[in-house]
């Protein structure tokens, strides 16, 4: 049965190598990294990201209006793929005016279950075109904290992997110790001189 001596590589002891110190001290510093550094990077990131997306969802807001229009016409597509259930939007035929000017009418997408004759918003940038709804605060939160949990997860495998080098690194390093120490030890062990096999 094996036992396991909890700290061997913090305390003085004859088999004890650097290279056990070294993986010793990188398991702590793993250890933090992974209890602070992680969370404090995804933090961090979710920080940016939500000033960020803010600052698009408001340059958005000025850029963009929106009209209220009439669906007046869907094609057998759209219908199929609304019953398919493989869309959530999909392009219809819209008709609005816009200051008792004339009818206009273009193809816009809308959510799935819009009926003929619903009205709906359509969102046009200066330009004239037809653009979806700027970034409102549900997809605001949503950037924040995919971005927040991929700081986080970023830091997290950059640490592993980092440790996973170290790791391996000590490893070929404490195996080259022992081999010296044993080329010293063992013809004393077995009382071979060295150039005998």
């Amino acid at each position: 049965m094996r036992t396991r001596v909890r700290g061997w590589r913090w305390r003085k002891n004859p088999l004890r190598r650097r290279s056990d110190v070294v993986e010793a001290w990188t398991a702590l510093l793993v250890a933090v990294l992974l209890g602070l550094g992680a969370p404090t990077a995804g933090a961090a990131t979710a920080w940016w990201a939500h000033d960020e997306a803010r600052a698009v969802a408001a340059r958005e807001r000025a850029d963009r209006h929106s009209v209220r229009a009439v669906v007046v016409t869907r094609t057998k597509d759209d219908v199929s793929a609304y019953a398919g259930g493989t869309r959530r939007t999909f392009p219809v035929t819209v008709r609005w005016t816009e200051g008792g000017g004339p009818a206009h009418t273009a193809r816009a997408r809308v959510p799935a279950g819009t009926q003929v004759g619903d009205t709906v918003d359509v969102w046009f940038d200066e330009h004239g075109r037809i653009v979806p709804p700027p970034y409102g605060g549900t997809r605001v939160w949503q950037h924040t904290l995919t971005m927040g949990l991929c700081g986080a997860g970023g830091t997290v495998a950059v640490v592993l992997l980092g440790h996973t080098v170290v790791r391996r690194v000590a490893m070929r390093r404490r195996m080259a110790e022992w081999d010296r120490d044993w080329a010293l030890t063992e013809p004393l062990w077995t009382r071979r001189s060295r150039g005998e096999i």
